[in-house]
């Protein structure tokens, strides 16, 4: 990662010494989230080529929409051209989640949960891609990343702050609704194409701000979401225990997320319950697109066999690496697998939906060339994930693509 760039910065408030001096000892910091559920799988978008500038919002500050730690929150925006100069795509950072006072604490002393360690240029890869080779649907759309500050899926409410004594903000939802706005007044109001996309934490807000996102968008555009790796299953960990269910509980419960899940969800079930997508994404009115792997390697790692769930280290290597896998594993996470073809059953036969289920060892697949669009990507039927996307959105044809179990597919990278 980069040292951040301040220019950028500055453009919505002035800093004070005292503000220069954390920016510095934070940057230590950056490379530790104290939280269990940190996602340092979320591939990197920052590099030396093909810059895009971040843009401090300067119209949170009234809404009073803050990053964790009460910093403006942000984004990248690169203007779209031509044919696609009415068409945006706007992507979701991911990161994880944080649960607790503490790890909310130490999130906030990162780019995840502060502006102040934000970089000021990030790279567009895969899906944001200006580069028509790399991206070629949607390569001269108006593309922004909205960064990821709040640790709960751009779904925090401020009533929650008032019983954590302490100076966390808790406001993912109201930076979705600043940014949004902001983007309408730039132009987004009058388009007429219209994707909501994001990888891991951001791929579940995706499907969250589905709805939302297609609502403030013009009646007569085209617009539609693409998850990816954003499809958490509720499912039990190798000892029998509900890691995942558990710590969704508490995301929730800290950070006052149920005013922003599927409120019929939240009517039938404990509101913890409704973040995870097979029990809403059925509900969702707006067309959806899942690109996720069977064998999601965050997810192995953290919701099958979390840590705490392997303290004799029998599944060290295995929940590293699936090539490391016994018989007695490899049946394990078959059932995994078939624990998301079960969860995805009913949505497989909506009409309007469209999927991508590969067999690969990875977790986000859209923000790298490597697994988006290139000659090596992963392929099921000999289509890439930019090209089944494409063909979904544009309606070129119908795509439900479900990969043959592992280890069936050579054109994996893991």
């Amino acid at each position: 990662m980069e040292i951040p760039r301040f220019s950028s910065l500055l453009r919505c408030r002035k800093w004070a010494k005292s503000d220069w001096l954390a920016a510095s000892i934070g940057f230590v910091l950056t490379v530790f989230i104290l939280s269990f559920f940190y996602d340092p799988t979320v591939p990197s978008i920052t590099s030396p080529t093909n810059l895009v500038k971040l843009k401090l919002s300067c119209t949170a500050k009234e809404r009073g929409a803050f990053c964790l730690d009460g910093s403006l929150p942000g984004f990248h925006f690169d203007k779209g051209s031509g044919s696609g100069s009415k068409s945006w795509l706007v992507h979701l950072q991911g990161g994880g989640w944080c649960n607790t006072i503490a790890s909310c604490s130490a999130r906030a002393m990162t780019s995840f949960g502060s502006s102040n360690y934000f970089e000021d240029e990030v790279e567009f890869p895969g899906v944001l891609s200006n580069d028509p080779s790399q991206n070629p649907d949607f390569f001269n759309w108006n593309r922004v990343v909205i960064r990821y500050c709040d640790g709960a899926s751009f779904s925090g409410h401020p009533e929650a702050e008032f019983k954590n004594g302490t100076g966390l903000f808790f406001r993912g939802q109201l930076i979705w609704e600043a940014i949004m706005d902001e983007l309408l007044s730039m132009g987004m109001s009058d388009a007429k194409q219209g994707i909501l996309t994001g990888c891991s934490a951001g791929g579940l807000a995706t499907l969250i701000h589905c709805d939302y996102f297609r609502d403030h968008l013009p009646k007569d555009a085209d617009v539609k979401c693409v998850s990816d790796g954003g499809f958490f299953l509720n499912a039990l960990d190798v000892l029998g225990n509900p890691t995942m269910r558990s710590f969704y509980h508490d995301v929730v419960t800290l950070q006052g997320v149920d005013k922003s899940l599927d409120q019929n969800c939240v009517a039938k079930m404990e509101p913890s319950t409704c973040m995870f997508p097979q029990e809403f994404v059925n509900n969702i009115r707006t067309p959806v697109f899942l690109v996720n792997s069977a064998y999601d390697s965050w997810q192995i790692q953290n919701v099958l066999v979390p840590a705490s769930a392997d303290s004799d280290k029998s599944w060290a290597k295995c929940r590293l690496s699936i090539k490391e896998c016994d018989a007695a594993q490899m049946n394990v996470l078959q059932g995994f697998r078939s624990s998301l073809m079960d969860a995805i059953g009913k949505f497989h036969q909506n009409k309007a939906g469209g999927m991508f289920i590969d067999s690969c060892f990875i977790h986000c697949q859209t923000v790298t060339p490597g697994t988006w669009h290139s000659p090596t990507s992963t392929r099921i039927e000999n289509k890439t994930i930019a090209e089944s996307v494409g063909d979904w959105y544009f309606n070129r044809k119908p795509v439900k693509l479900i990969d043959c179990p592992y280890p069936c597919n050579p054109s994996c990278h893991n």
